[in-house]
């Protein structure tokens, strides 16, 4: 049982300030530790910390939305977090405290060795050196984001980082072979799979965009609390140790394998997806450019530019290559290099039994989990085992999802696909506006997450049989949260703060661009008013763009492709859905968001009545 210290603040002081003590009061005592918790209000700090408090705890926590005075706290590890986070994660944060406590205590670490940095009895400290990468599926707002926030928790614990992003656009900022062996920890922070082979002898600490984003800080710990368990580095094993301190560690590394583990199926689907989609872009964009020169029937005109742009598009082009790709990409993912050929290979023949990317999903999985398993059950002599990746295994994996997909898999795959397509091809009315309102909603909950990234993988998957409707319903519900918010950042100054009109001018160029993160954090500040408007607005816009029977052929670009003739079908529909769905979430946002004025006169109304109590 830990001793924990622990100080809120924010700066109305009331509402916040008390609700975090709280939450961290309710965390401790859920978890089997004792904590007293100082408020700091707008009046006097109540349940002030005695010297005593401070000299007995294992750790302090500092929950504020506002610098607190540490003075006091020399020769003692301190987390720092914000109110908000307190509330809603509070278990988590005092887990991660003494995480944080556990590394400092173990001087084995040059890491473990930081001390927090005071304004009294400064110490020359050693900080950590971490390198770090960032990569999701398609490389363009998480990516950096994460990276970003990596950076700036970095800065805040006084260690110095470098990170590379694996974006769309290629790595950039890449870690050289110098900086990498210098570095304590490497931070892997990624949604898609990342190739490790740089980092042997290195521990290495993964985790998602989505955990970077949310805790930088604590990623960042916990990459170090696994480094100094590990000082010979270790890429996954774990020091067993008896003492307290290594438990607390151990218990860290034992969520994060189940949280590794529950997403590990998505993790593969979207690296097949982010090495898949610059083929679906390409050929999209010079399928709907052939429309543009030669017409609707452009493939028909054989030895025309229209014909033969829609040939390196579609036809034996760009499209045919998408399935294999990402069947090729989810069976790497699982099992490396040697699960490469019969991925691809199984995709290819999805495509020629007719199974499309519903048979190279399975044809991905299987490749991969096959390869995977063959690898582990295989043993060769020394002298043969370099056989054993570029001969053995890609072989016989081979033969087993080729034969499977040919004899058992492909034909009934074929017939759910085919009768999918007609469905999807025919649906109207009711069952498009529903379908629209599904696929909408998806795209709104997470802005980015899972089930964002399904709808969008759902859709896409879809332009490979030449059904486009959910791909138009999906990227116009993907544009509305953020200009939603944008709009309402214009419209109500008085319900957002500076920062936050600030953010809704960056959220109207992310809108326009369908970069539905540009939403986050205005959600993550209210999410209880934020996410409900822009799900409806999102379902909205989706609902009626099937409605319209609005096509889109390009999975990516937002506004910038929609003005390519061919590229989307019914384009004033479009815009209107756009349109009718933005205009839904800012409606909602004015009813729900109150002005902070309004807010400010509560709080001083709460004040007056704890004071009088």
């Amino acid at each position: 049982m830990a001793k924990i210290v622990a100080i809120t603040s924010s700066p109305t002081g009331i509402v916040h300030t008390f609700m975090a003590a709280e939450a961290l009061q309710r965390g401790a005592e859920a978890l089997g530790h004792t904590i007293k918790v100082e408020t700091q209000g707008s009046g006097e700090a109540q349940h002030t910390l005695t010297t005593d408090d401070i000299q007995t705890a294992d750790v302090v926590i500092i929950a504020a939305d506002e610098k607190v005075a540490q003075d006091r706290f020399s020769a003692k590890p301190v987390y720092e977090t914000t109110t908000s986070k307190a509330i809603r994660q509070s278990q988590q944060i005092i887990e991660e405290a003494l995480a944080q406590q556990a590394a400092s205590s173990d001087t084995s670490s040059p890491a473990a060795q930081t001390t927090p940095a005071t304004p009294v009895a400064p110490k020359e400290v050693e900080h950590a050196r971490i390198v770090a990468i960032t990569s999701c599926p398609t490389g363009i707002a998480h990516t950096f984001m994460a990276a970003e926030a990596l950076e700036r928790a970095a800065e805040t614990l006084g260690h110095q980082i470098k990170v590379e992003t694996q974006g769309s656009v290629g790595a950039q900022n890449a870690l050289t072979p110098e900086e990498i062996q210098r570095a304590n920890v490497v931070v892997i922070a990624a949604d898609a799979k990342v190739d490790q082979s740089r980092f042997t002898g290195k521990t290495v600490y993964e985790t998602s965009t989505h955990d970077a984003l949310q805790n930088g800080p604590g990623v960042l710990n916990k990459a170090l609390a696994l480094a100094a368990r590990n000082p010979q580095g270790t890429a996954t094993a774990s020091t067993t140790g008896s003492s307290s301190q290594d438990y607390l560690a151990q218990i860290q590394d034992a969520k994060s394998k189940r949280s590794a583990a529950s997403t590990g199926v998505y993790k593969h689907l979207m690296t097949g997806v982010s090495y898949m989609l610059p083929f679906v872009v390409a050929g999209g964009l010079l399928i709907a450019i052939s429309f543009a020169i030669g017409g609707i029937d452009a493939a028909k005109h054989a030895g025309t530019l229209g014909w033969a742009l829609n040939q390196i598009g579609a036809g034996t082009g760009a499209f045919s290559l998408i399935v294999p790709i990402l069947a090729g990409y989810i069976s790497y993912s699982i099992a490396d290099r040697p699960g490469l050929a019969p991925g691809m290979i199984g995709g290819v023949l999805s495509n020629s039994i007719g199974a499309g990317f519903l048979g190279g999903l399975i044809a991905g999985f299987l490749a991969g989990y096959a390869t995977f398993y063959l690898s582990k059950w295989i043993n060769l002599p020394k002298n043969l085992a370099g056989l054993k990746p570029v001969l053995v295994l890609p072989l016989l994996s081979t033969a087993i999802v080729g034969l499977l997909m040919v004899y058992v898999i492909g034909t009934p795959v074929s017939l759910i696909l085919a009768a999918l397509t007609n469905w999807l091809k025919t649906m109207q009315g009711t069952n498009a506006l529903l379908l629209g309102l599904l696929l909408g909603g998806m795209m709104a909950i997470d802005m980015g997450g899972p089930i964002n990234k399904s709808a969008y993988t759902f859709s896409v998957g879809l332009l490979s049989s030449h059904v486009d409707a959910p791909m138009a319903a999906v990227m116009a519900a993907g544009m509305t949260p953020p200009l939603g918010l944008a709009l309402a950042t214009y419209l109500f100054k008085n319900r957002f703060t500076v920062e936050e009109q600030d953010a809704g001018k960056a959220a109207a160029v992310l809108g326009i661009a369908f970069i539905t993160e540009g939403a986050i954090p205005f959600a993550a500040r209210d999410p209880f008013r934020v996410i409900p408007a822009t799900m409806i607005g999102s379902a909205v816009a989706g609902a009626l763009s099937m409605l319209f029977a609005c096509q889109l052929q390009v999975p990516h670009g937002g506004i910038f492709v929609l003005f390519i003739p061919g590229a989307v079908t019914n384009l004033l529909s479009y815009f209107i859905a756009i349109i009718a769905g933005t205009l839904v979430t800012t409606g909602i946002l004015f009813f729900t968001k109150r002005s902070l004025t309004s807010k400010t006169a509560t709080v001083k109304a709460e004040a007056q009545l704890a004071q009088a109590s």
